[in-house]
């Protein structure tokens, strides 16, 4: 069965309707059917989003790889200045949200790159 919407160029759909077309052909499906997992496709998906461990040294390479200031890294993870000193120092470690971010960050840098650059507004230019 392909429940998929077969649109004309440019055709409008009225998105109440088709929920509910599709609702009845689930529907259709369960009152036929008594092996649901073999007519219906059903995933779980686990994501592996433990974050590494971040030491001083790592969090002012991600940093550097951005080439921005501490404030504009604090201000860009939504920390205080404090804060990143405090990494980049080893004083305290970065929360697990942080860290994600800068896995993130290693992961596709020139992505956060255009972010940071998409982001940026001379002070002066208000």
């Amino acid at each position: 069965m392909d429940n998929r919407i077969q649109m004309k160029p440019k055709e409008r759909i009225n998105v109440g309707n088709e929920l509910v077309r599709r609702l009845k052909s689930f529907n259709e499906i369960l009152e036929k059917t008594d092996r649901l997992p073999g007519s219906l496709t059903c995933r779980t998906i686990r994501l592996q989003l433990e974050p590494k461990g971040y030491g001083g040294d790592d969090v002012k390479k991600v940093r550097k790889l951005l080439g921005v200031s501490q404030p504009l890294f604090a201000q860009f993870a939504g920390v205080s200045v404090a804060s990143i000193r405090d990494w980049e120092q080893d004083i305290k470690p970065p929360s697990k949200p942080v860290c994600r971010l800068m896995d993130e960050i290693f992961h596709n840098p020139d992505y956060f790159k255009q972010r940071l650059r998409d982001l940026s507004k001379p002070v002066n230019a208000e």
